[in-house]
C-alpha cells in the first residue's frame, strides 16, 4: 500500500526542466497542471469563433458556408490526429515515469517519424478524394469550389496539424502544461493578424484562410519544437534515438491508433445526429448548431482534465506507483465533477445571452430549440465527466481495447438513439441520445477500471520506506 513516505521516492534519472508528476500530494500537481490545459482549450474556442467571424464578415455568406461545410471532414481527421499523439505521449509519459531516458528519447523519435508518416498518408489520400467526399456530403453547387479550395490548402498543411499537436502532447508527457499554451496563444493570435493580411489586402480568399492556418501552425510547431530541444533534455535526440524498434513501433501504434480512430467515431456519432436535427426544420438546426457551441466549452474542460490525468497515471504507471494513481484519480475525478457542476449552472444561467452571439437576432422557437438541449443534456455533465476521468486512466494503464469497445457502445447508442427516440420525442429525443451514450460508454468502463487497478495493487511489490 501506498504511504507517504514514499513521496521521497522518486527516480534518479535525470531527466532535466522536466516535471515529475509521481512525486507530490496528487491533487495540488492535478490542479497546477491541468489550469494551463484548460486555459489553453478555452483560448482555441475563443480564437475558433474570432476566426469564423473574420471569414464572415470580409467574404461574405457564401465564403463562410464554403468553410462550413468543410468542418465535419477537417474534424474528423484532426479528431483522430490528436487521438494518434496524443496515444503516442501516453507511452512515453509511461517510459518517463520509469525513470527509462533512452526509451524516453526513442519514443520521441519513433512518435515523430510515425506523425511524419500519417501526414503524407492523410495529404495523399485527401488529395485523392477531396472532390468525391465533398459530392457525397450534398456540397451545394455554388460553394462547391470554394468548399474544395478551402479543403485541399488544409490538408496540403496537414504536417503542420500534427507537428504540432505531437509537440505539445509530447510536453505535457514530460510534465510541462504551460509551453504548449504559450505557442497556442501565439500561433492563435499569428493566425488572426494572417486571415487579415491574406484575405483582404492580398486577396486569397478563403485559400487565403486556410493558409494563414498552416503557416501559423507551422511557425508554432517550429518554435515549440526550438525551445524544448533547448530546454528539456529529453528532447535532446542522437542518431539512435531515430531508429525504428520494430517493439516500440507496435507499441506506438497500439496506444495512438485506437485513440486516434475511437475519436474520430465518436465525430461519426455527432454527425448522425446532426443529420437528424436537419429533418426537424432549419430553426432545430440553428437552435441546436448554437447550443452545441456553447456546450463545447463543458466538453473542453472535461478534455483538459483528462490531459492532466492521462499524464499522470501515465507517469505512475510507469514508476509502479499503483496506488498513487488510485489517489490522483480520485481527486481528479473530484475536480472534474466541481467544474461540471460550475459550468452547467453557468451556462443555464447566461443560456439568454450567448444564444444570441452564434444566431443574429433568434426567434422564439430557435431559442426554445437551444435551450431544450441544455435541459436535457447539462444534468448529465457529471456522467460525461466520469466517462472522461474512466477512459482516460484505462488507456493510460495500457488498456486500449476497453476505451476502444466503449467508444464503439457510444457511437452505436448515439445513432441508434437519434433514429429511434427522434420518431416518438422528436427533437428532445435527439438531444437524450448524447447521455444516452455516454451512460452506456461509462457503465463498461467503471469495472473495467475498478478490475485493473485490484490487478495490480496486487501484484505490486511492497514500497519501501525512507
Amino acid at each position: 500500500m501506498y504511504d507517504a513516505s514514499s513521496e521521497s521516492s522518486c527516480k534518479g534519472v535525470d531527466l532535466h526542466m522536466t516535471k515529475d508528476l509521481t512525486c507530490g500530494a496528487p491533487a495540488p500537481l492535478l490542479f497546477k497542471f491541468s489550469i494551463p490545459v484548460i486555459l489553453g482549450n478555452l483560448f482555441q474556442l475563443f480564437y475558433t469563433l474570432a476566426d469564423t467571424v473574420i471569414v464572415g464578415r470580409t467574404l461574405g455568406p457564401e465564403a463562410l458556408a464554403a468553410v462550413g461545410a468543410t468542418g465535419t471532414i477537417i474534424y474528423f481527421i484532426l479528431c483522430f490526429v490528436q487521438g494518434l499523439t496524443s496515444g503516442f505521449a501516453i507511452l512515453l509519459a509511461q517510459y518517463f515515469g520509469a525513470g527509462d531516458e533512452k526509451n524516453v528519447r526513442r519514443c520521441v523519435g519513433i512518435s515523430t517519424l510515425l506523425s511524419l508518416f500519417f501526414s503524407i498518408v492523410i495529404t495523399a489520400v485527401i488529395c485523392i478524394l477531396a472532390r468525391p467526399v465533398l459530392a457525397v456530403m450534398d456540397t451545394p453547387g455554388d460553394i462547391f469550389e470554394l468548399a474544395y479550395d478551402y479543403m485541399i490548402v488544409i490538408f496540403y498543411g496537414a504536417f503542420t496539424t500534427i507537428f504540432y499537436n505531437l509537440i505539445s502532447n509530447i510536453l505535457r508527457a514530460l510534465g510541462d502544461s504551460r509551453t504548449p499554451l504559450y505557442f497556442l496563444v501565439f500561433s492563435s493570435l499569428l493566425n488572426i493578424v494572417l486571415d487579415i493580411v491574406f484575405i483582404v489586402p492580398l486577396d486569397m480568399g478563403v485559400g487565403g484562410a486556410a493558409w494563414a492556418t498552416n503557416l501559423s501552425q507551422l511557425l508554432a510547431a517550429v518554435f515549440c519544437a526550438a525551445y524544448a530541444v533547448q530546454r528539456f533534455d529529453a528532447m535532446r535526440l542522437k542518431r539512435s534515438d531515430w531508429n525504428l524498434d520494430r517493439f516500440l513501433v507496435l507499441q506506438h501504434l497500439k496506444i495512438g491508433f485506437p485513440m486516434g480512430f475511437q475519436m474520430s467515431v465518436m465525430c461519426i456519432g455527432q454527425m448522425a445526429m446532426q443529420a437528424a436535427v436537419n429533418a426537424i426544420g432549419t430553426n432545430a438546426v440553428a437552435g441546436y448548431t448554437a447550443a452545441t457551441k456553447v456546450d463545447q466549452m463543458s466538453v473542453l474542460v472535461n478534455n483538459a482534465f483528462g490531459v492532466t490525468l492521462s499524464t499522470y497515471v501515465a507517469q505512475n504507471y510507469g514508476a509502479g506507483k499503483i496506488d498513487r494513481i488510485k489517489r490522483g484519480f480520485n481527486a481528479c475525478f473530484l475536480m472534474t465533477e466541481c467544474a461540471n457542476l460550475l459550468m452547467g449552472a453557468l451556462i443555464l444561467l447566461i443560456e439568454p445571452v450567448i444564444v444570441p452571439l452564434f444566431v443574429d437576432s433568434p426567434g422564439l422557437e430557435i431559442l426554445s430549440f437551444a435551450r431544450t438541449y441544455f435541459l436535457v443534456v447539462i444534468p448529465f455533465y457529471p456522467v460525461l465527466g466520469a466517462l472522461l476521468c474512466y477512459r482516460t486512466a484505462v488507456q493510460s494503464m495500457g488498456n486500449p481495447k476497453a476505451p476502444f469497445l466503449a467508444c464503439v457502445i457510444e457511437l452505436v447508442l448515439r445513432v441508434v438513439c437519434a433514429l429511434l427516440l427522434s420518431r416518438f420525442w422528436g427533437y428532445p429525443g435527439i438531444c437524450f441520445s448524447t447521455p444516452m451514450a455516454w451512460i452506456g460508454a461509462t457503465a463498461l468502463l467503471i469495472p473495467v477500471y475498478y478490475a485493473m487497478l485490484r490487478r495490480l495493487l496486487n501484484i505490486q511489490p511492497p514500497q519501501c520506506e525512507n
